[in-house]
């Protein structure tokens, strides 16, 4: 009895599914069909009742391509859990010059909305994934799509041979249930392979990607140093450079008034001595923004944890006490959660927030082995996301130089999750 009722929960799974592959397979060849007839209708005879036709043809199949495609990823890792590459070409930043045109990656604008039209357009019409898609959606229909048919082609055969007279349409009936009911299981499985097999990136367009990431993790990278070493000058500058120079001259001040005025040089000598221990303690501040002493003597867990008592946030630490990491991961992991800390703080009005470091064995990326992975939740209202410049972006860049990855999950109203992986091995 448990076999049946499997079978039939089986039957009805696959029907829906078989059904959703069909109609998806089958959704250009649908418009070619249609094209035909429109072309049928306006007369045969006459070629240049095929021009709307043939515009249609081509517009419909370009239009849907990507659209049908990214539904059959989609399908393929609901229903088994195999995530397909996109290898789309993905547009990169639009930068303003110094000239005061726009730098979109392939030419200049006066705006930064004509650059990124212009930029979109390009990157849409240049992807050799295009072509990709398109063979695509040229051989599914065959493969995968007439199998999956078979099942909505059964039920209905049975609907109407069993509502018809006759031995001969029962027996049609008949079988056209058998087919519906014992292809269902299986009947959408084909377009797994052929997904897998058409649908991901070519060993060419993989390596281009890469190339354009690795320079634009370069990018990145300069940018982000320059940015840092502006930032400590016009800390120094601002900072303990002021105070150094004032305590010269309290100190010059005070080795002149000594023998004529003593008590405003004892004066003078207090006030110089109390810059020099805020000089002293904006010099820690800083150093301890460029790497925290305790990452450097303690790990990443107890520097996490030190940044856990500093937040005004009731943040619980979890973490594998054995964790200890390259120097540069750990600080690229610890600044990461620094970050996601102040904007639950800063944005979504948290609470409360829960950090865990731990190992994972199962790798990230394309290649297996050992990784971090790092996660932070907050009672936020949510709403987080990725925007281009934004500080979410920036982290996912800085993460990218280690080949790691970075997920949000913030719908309004909370909470947030974020969660970061990044490829590594343990001390």
């Amino acid at each position: 009895m448990r076999q049946v009722v499997s079978w039939g929960a089986s039957a009805c799974v696959g029907f829906v599914r078989a059904c959703a592959v069909m109609v998806v397979s089958m959704l250009i060849p649908a418009v070619w069909a249609a094209a035909v007839a429109l072309g049928i209708w306006w007369g045969a005879a006459n070629p240049w009742s095929w021009l709307a036709p043939f515009v249609l043809v081509s517009v419909g199949t370009l239009a849907l391509s990507r659209p049908v495609c990214q539904l059959v990823r989609h399908l393929v890792a609901r229903w088994t859990a195999t995530a397909i590459p996109a290898g789309y070409r993905q547009a990169g930043p639009v930068t303003r010059m110094s000239t005061g045109y726009w730098w979109n990656g392939f030419g200049y604008e006066r705006t930064s909305r004509d650059a990124l039209m212009d930029q979109r357009w390009r990157i849409r019409w240049q992807d050799p994934a295009n072509w990709r898609d398109l063979r695509f959606t040229a051989i599914v229909p065959f493969i995968a799509g007439l199998v999956a048919a078979l099942p909505p082609a059964g039920v209905a055969a049975a609907v109407l041979g069993l509502g018809q007279p006759g031995p001969v349409a029962r027996v049609a009936g008949v079988l056209g249930l058998v087919v519906a009911v014992a292809g269902a299981p299986y009947a959408w499985r084909p377009v797994v392979p052929v997904a897998v097999r058409f649908l991901r990136p070519s060993p060419a367009m993989a390596l281009a990607d890469r190339v354009d990431e690795l320079t634009a993790q370069r990018a990145d990278t300069t940018v982000a140093q320059a940015a840092e070493i502006r930032r400590i000058e016009r800390d120094l500058h601002d900072g303990a450079q002021a105070r150094l120079v004032s305590l010269g001259l309290s100190l010059a001040t005070a080795e002149k008034l000594l023998e004529t005025d003593p008590e405003q040089a004892k004066a003078l000598m207090r006030e110089a001595r109390t810059g020099a221990a805020t000089s002293l303690t904006e010099l820690r501040e800083l150093v301890r923004g460029i790497n925290p002493p305790v990452l450097s003597e303690r790990g990443i867990v107890d520097a996490v944890r030190a940044l856990a008592l500093d937040s005004p946030l009731d943040v619980t630490v979890g973490a594998d006490v054995r964790l200890r990491l390259d120097p540069p991961i750990e600080s690229a992991v610890y600044f990461g959660i620094a970050e996601l800390v102040t904007n639950a703080v800063k944005h979504a009005h948290a609470t409360r927030a829960r950090i865990s470091l731990a190992l994972d064995g199962t790798g990230t990326g394309a290649d297996t082995g050992t990784c971090l992975v790092v996660e932070v939740e907050d009672d936020g209202r949510g709403g987080a996301e990725v925007r281009a410049g934004g500080g979410l972006a920036g982290l996912r860049r800085r993460l990218a130089a280690f080949d790691g990855t970075l997920e949000i999950t913030s719908p309004a109203g909370g909470p947030t999750r974020v969660k970061m992986a990044v490829p590594c091995e343990s001390l």
